[in-house]
This record gives structure tokens, C-alpha cells and sequence, in this order.
């Protein structure tokens, strides 16, 4: 696949208005902007699930700088600014960084908000739109299986490795790189996503349906249409379609090896347990230590 245009000709992958460009907003068309914090749902509770394990894994390693690479409307950045950590937030859609830019001004008084850095910046650019303390953040996090919104546009993953050459090249030597995605290897399998998620647990989640398209009989990308029970006022948007690439475990691994090289330690958590403790989980997660 070339081109956006392409992969819309061949399958809708968005909500109607969306834009298209590079489809690095799938949220441009403000559906699942306007309705998201529905579908993480109770974030005191969300939390709760993956809290200890991220602030204990930040503070072990000595973290104080992070980047997150992601922030949508900033839940996980304002989890870790309470907890007292340095924060510079993007992401490549201004409808969930509207929430973010929100929240920072609503609690503009408190010196962590006050400090808080929030860029709209692009993955595949993010030594020119992102301003990085010197040597490098402590740590550089990319969660909510939010890099999966990356297609393979020239059916090479080359756009995948440049993003992770550019998320090393935030770390600073010593620090920590912290990513994950869905368990695309079940949902492959199944032709659905495990029913459990360790992120969302909203009362508003109404159905899910899954779609694999296969291109050269290879899964080329997974598609989630998301039905919302939801208000009056969110009518319009009790709907929406975003779209990924299936990385696999195996695939996503070697990722990780090749952009921070073979003496960096890479390990793999399944639903933030040991992955022989969990055996099916909803979300892999990887955290590579770069070598000094």
C-alpha cells in the first residue's frame, strides 16, 4: 500500500471525516475525541490496573524526565504528574490534545501543570518537533496500544523503524523506553480481542466488531468498530471505526532489538504480569533499557 487513499479505497478505515493525510489523526474528525474519556471509563479505577506497576518501574529506574509520545487527552501524563514526575506530552491529534491543553489550564496553579510541556508533534519527525532535555529524557513512554495507529504504507515496516529510531534517540543513555500494543497475535487467531482489558473497564463499551484485511495473504491491518451506549448528547458519536497495524510479539520484539541494539535488555510483560503467568493477555508490554 502507497498511499491513505489507497488503503480507504480498499477498506474504510475511519469514521466518515477523518483526515486523511498520512492518517496520523484518526481522532480528526472529533468521534472518539468527544466520547473517550467514556471509553477508558472511571480513570481513578483505570489506573488502578497498571498504576503500581508504571510509577514503581519510573522510580526504580531513577526516572524524573518523561516523554510520552502519545498523550491523547493527557490521562496517563496527569496520572504521572500527580505522582510528581516531569512532563512533555504530544501527540499528532489536536482534538485529543484540546482535553489535554484543558486540563493544564483548569489546574495552571499547581507548579507540576504549570510546567507540564504539550506539543502536537509526529512520530516520524519527533527530532524536529519535540525539544528534549540535554543527553535525553530518563524516560520515553508510548502506551495504549497507540503506536498500532501507524499503517504500513510501503508494506516494509520502514515507517516503523524510523518512529522507534527516533524514540531512541529521545531516551538518554541509561534511560527507559516503555511501549505496548494489543495481543495481535490472539486477535489473529480468534478473529476477535480477548474479552478482558486491562485499560478500559467502561460501562459504555456496548460491542466491538473486528475486521482483518489481508493484503498479499499477509494481515495487513485490524480494524475496531466501537459501539458506545452512551447520552442523548453524545448521539453523534456512539459510533466510531479506528484502525491498526497487527503487530505481532515476535515482530514488535525485533523492533525494540533493532532500534536500541543487542546490549540494550528488552523484556516483555503480558498485562504487566511475567508473560508465563499470563498466558493470553489483552496488551504486551516491552521495557527496553538502553545501555550507557
Amino acid at each position: 500500500m502507497a498511499s491513505s487513499g489507497k488503503v480507504d479505497g480498499v477498506f474504510r478505515m475511519r469514521s466518515l471525516g477523518t483526515a486523511t493525510a498520512g492518517i496520523t489523526d484518526q481522532y480528526a474528525d472529533g468521534k472518539a475525541a468527544k466520547v473517550w474519556q467514556l471509553y477508558i471509563g472511571d480513570q481513578s479505577s483505570r489506573t488502578q490496573n497498571y498504576k503500581t506497576f508504571l510509577v514503581n518501574l519510573l522510580r526504580q529506574k531513577r526516572v524524573s524526565t518523561i516523554f510520552d509520545t502519545a498523550c491523547g487527552t493527557g490521562v496517563d501524563s496527569v496520572m504521572l504528574l500527580e505522582e510528581g514526575f516531569q512532563m512533555t506530552s504530544s501527540d499528532a491529534s489536536d482534538k485529543m490534545l484540546k482535553v489535554a491543553h484543558k486540563t493544564r489550564w483548569e489546574r495552571r496553579k499547581e507548579a507540576s501543570f504549570e510546567d507540564w510541556v504539550i506539543e502536537e508533534a509526529n512520530w516520524l519527525t519527533l527530532e524536529d518537533d519535540i525539544e528534549k532535555p540535554a543527553g535525553g529524557f530518563d524516560a520515553v513512554i508510548c502506551m495504549g496500544n497507540s503506536f498500532a495507529h501507524l499503517p504500513d504504507f510501503h508494506g516494509d515496516q520502514s515507517d516503523h523503524r524510523k518512529c522507534f529510531e527516533n524514540f531512541n534517540s529521545m531516551v538518554k543513555p541509561g534511560g527507559i523506553f516503555i511501549i505496548d500494543h494489543r495481543n495481535y497475535d490472539y486477535i489473529l487467531a480468534n478473529g476477535k480481542s480477548p474479552a478482558k482489558n486491562i485499560y478500559y473497564n467502561s460501562s459504555h463499551i456496548q460491542d466491538i466488531k473486528t475486521s482483518v484485511l489481508y493484503v498479499n495473504n499477509k494481515p495487513n491491518l485490524i480494524t475496531l468498530d466501537y459501539f458506545m451506549n452512551v447520552d442523548a448528547m453524545y448521539a453523534d458519536s456512539n459510533q466510531f471505526r479506528l484502525s491498526y497495524y497487527p503487530h505481532t510479539l515476535q515482530g514488535f520484539s525485533s523492533l525494540c532489538r533493532e532500534a536500541f541494539g543487542p546490549r540494550a535488555k528488552h523484556t516483555v510483560y503480558a498485562d504487566f504480569k511475567p508473560l508465563n503467568v499470563e498466558p493470553e493477555p489483552s496488551f504486551y508490554i516491552h521495557v527496553v533499557e538502553k545501555p550507557l
